[in-house]
């Protein structure tokens, strides 16, 4: 652990400010929506499509996370979870609350979802040495079991606690919501701080030692061989031109 860099430090921080987060909301999720009025039905339809929706959005965002760029990623994803505290925590219709659960990201069981596992996960497997791999990653998961356990304590006991004060059960989880908003804010300025050291490696193809230009060499450009483009400068094959005699 020594050896992490700070980008690595702060790798680690988000994932425990993340799991702590999805814990303190998920303990109390679903009696929140209870207290709004929606009836079992509709709870179990909105928490359906907010995996769903967690699911696609997070492959769409993760398989473009290199080109786009893995801390814009990570950022966004911020971004959406916010976007889903807003609206939650302001609205107790079904359909917005349909809308924000699907497109917004909150886990229902307090597990890991959106786009920043595996966006976290190449980028420390990038910065950590090989022979420490092994050894960060193990810690990396096991934080993050705890935080996501201290997030269900504390967002529960805050509820009791609040409730016991005085305050209504809705208004009680209400506060729930908005405090999963204010730690999306807190995630966004740490992904904000890391480095360009994250970001994935320029993609660059050795040259042919008989790589040449002329007659006798098509050259064509690398996004024909990388549909994704992801490449820059010349690809050659080495194929006769129909012009050589």
């Amino acid at each position: 652990m020594k050896t992490l860099t700070a980008d690595g430090r702060l790798l680690f921080i988000t994932r425990m400010a993340r799991l702590f987060a999805y814990g303190f909301l998920a303990v109390v999720l679903v009696l929140y929506l209870a207290q709004a009025g929606l009836s079992e039905a509709s709870i179990g339809l909105l928490l359906t499509l907010t995996l769903i929706g967690d699911t696609v959005i997070s492959l769409w965002l993760t398989t473009r996370a290199d080109r786009f760029g893995r801390r814009r990623t990570l950022i966004l994803g911020t971004v959406l979870m916010v976007f889903a505290a807003v609206f939650f925590a302001n609205t107790q219709e079904f359909i917005p609350l349909l809308i924000a659960a699907t497109i917004g990201v909150i886990s229902p069981s307090g597990n890991e979802v959106g786009p920043f596992l595996s966006v976290e996960q190449a980028a420390l497997s990038q910065i950590v040495p090989d022979r420490e791999r092994t050894h960060v990653f193990a810690w990396y998961n096991l934080v993050g079991s705890f935080a996501t356990a201290f997030g269900a304590l504390c967002g529960g006991g805050l509820a009791q606690l609040l409730q016991n004060s005085g305050m209504p059960p809705l208004n009680s989880y209400r506060a729930i919501v908005i405090g999963y908003g204010l730690m999306g804010l807190l995630l966004l300025l740490i992904f904000a701080r890391l480095s360009p050291k994250v970001e994935a490696p320029s993609l660059t193809l050795p040259r042919s030692p008989t790589a040449r230009t002329g007659e006798g060499v098509i050259s064509l450009p690398l996004s024909v061989f990388l549909p994704t483009g992801e490449g820059a400068g010349m690809g050659v094959l080495g194929a006769p031109s129909p012009n050589r005699r």
